[in-house]
């Protein structure tokens, strides 16, 4: 039977991709389908111009959204839509806005060393790093910390975060993503057919549906 195929595109500063995936893993379980579920996580960073280093996360988001108060307001409704999603958001442990370029390119490798399930098991726990413990995430140590958490090899991925690997794929997932006109994190796209946002499991749920009877016809 042919596979589902479903694209997320994400990136780690984003708690409604976080969410997003949870909730279609959601859908994707209470959908029960038939035919096989293959995932296939497309990067798309938000802040491309972001210093290895990463910035004071307050500077940052008082800067973006005008204040802090508001950046305040702002993740407690992810916290909340988090909370409902199953997911801890921790945001006090975290100090500072990291560039998701390594992390993005620790999942590649993952694509390469793993299977469906370890990628998935890494992907989550990359955002769990971040969003529920505060780790930084753009640094090599921390991310060969977690690959090595989630059972891969820490020196083999170590080798791949120092070299150059991974990130001609982070470009070229750019250039397609803004050739499809995706720009709002997360999107999911199931078949092609895209949904926009951190939508409930219902919705996912009621998409693969659509598309199993689409194929059943």
């Amino acid at each position: 039977m042919q596979a589902v195929q479903i694209v997320l595109a994400y990136d780690f500063i984003c708690p409604w991709c976080w969410i997003g995936h949870a909730n279609l893993a959601a859908g994707i379980r209470a959908t029960a389908l038939d035919a096989p579920v293959e995932v296939r996580y497309t990067p798309y960073e938000l802040n491309p111009s972001m210093p290895l280093e990463g910035i004071d996360r307050r500077a940052y988001r008082t800067r973006k959204f005008g204040s802090w108060a508001r950046s305040q307001s702002l993740d407690a409704q992810a916290a909340a839509a988090g909370l409902a999603a199953g997911l801890s958001f921790a945001y006090a442990n975290i100090a500072s806005t990291p560039n998701t370029r390594r992390a993005h390119r620790l999942v590649q490798f993952a694509m390469l060393h793993g299977n469906a399930e370890t990628v998935a098991r890494l992907f989550d726990a990359i955002f769990a790093a971040y969003f529920s413990q505060g780790r930084d995430i753009g640094s090599i140590d921390t991310l060969i910390e977690i690959a090595g958490e989630q059972g891969f090899d820490s020196h083999r991925a170590r080798e791949y975060l120092l070299s150059d690997a991974g990130n001609r794929e982070l470009d070229s997932a750019r250039m397609w993503a803004q050739r499809s006109s995706i720009s709002s994190m997360p999107t999911v796209l199931i078949d092609g057919v895209p949904i926009c946002g951190a939508q409930p499991p219902a919705v996912f749920e009621q998409a693969l549906l659509v598309r199993e009877a689409r194929s059943a016809a």
